[in-house]
């Protein structure tokens, strides 16, 4: 082989490695798995004090609005929080929320178990607790979904 079709075929097979490597990063990304946002100290704070501080782009926008005029009846828990802390919040999980189809819930419903995406990736699953996603996600405290974080328990 001369080295002219040597240097092609060399550059050819760099370029399939770029692309096949930018295939997989794309994958990764709109998988959706990894739900990391910008740390929110309040946010950590509060919402991770009686259960984990679910990501944000778990839910839209207009649903986290919901939840934050609701505190007082949480869940069936008065959450409430003093107004600059609720609005610093509440800005967080709306400039972060989840967006598209996938992430709506049923209409009025504020449960991120009744999103498209969680049904979709959750209905071959056997759950005690579809709320405990740490018993599963054992990287779900840092927002991280991903399948090779996953333990179901027997």
């Amino acid at each position: 082989m001369d080295a002219t079709r040597r240097w092609i075929l060399d550059i050819a097979t760099w370029l399939l490695g770029l692309v096949a490597s930018m295939v997989l990063i794309a994958h990764e990304a709109m998988a959706g798995d990894r739900l990391a946002t910008p740390p929110n100290g309040r946010w950590k704070a509060e919402c991770g004090s009686c259960h984990i501080a679910y990501p944000p782009p778990l839910l839209p926008a207009d649903a986290w609005k919901r939840v934050m005029a609701g505190l007082d009846k949480h869940f069936g828990t008065d959450a409430s929080l003093d107004p600059a802390t609720a609005a610093e919040i509440g800005a967080y999980l709306e400039r972060y929320a989840g967006s598209g189809p996938r992430r709506q819930a049923a209409p009025d419903s504020l449960r991120i178990t009744e999103t498209a995406w969680f049904i979709h990736e959750h209905d071959d699953v056997p759950m005690k607790s579809a709320a405990n996603c740490a018993a599963c996600h054992t990287a779900a405290e840092q927002g991280d979904f991903r399948e090779r974080n996953i333990r179901i328990p027997r």
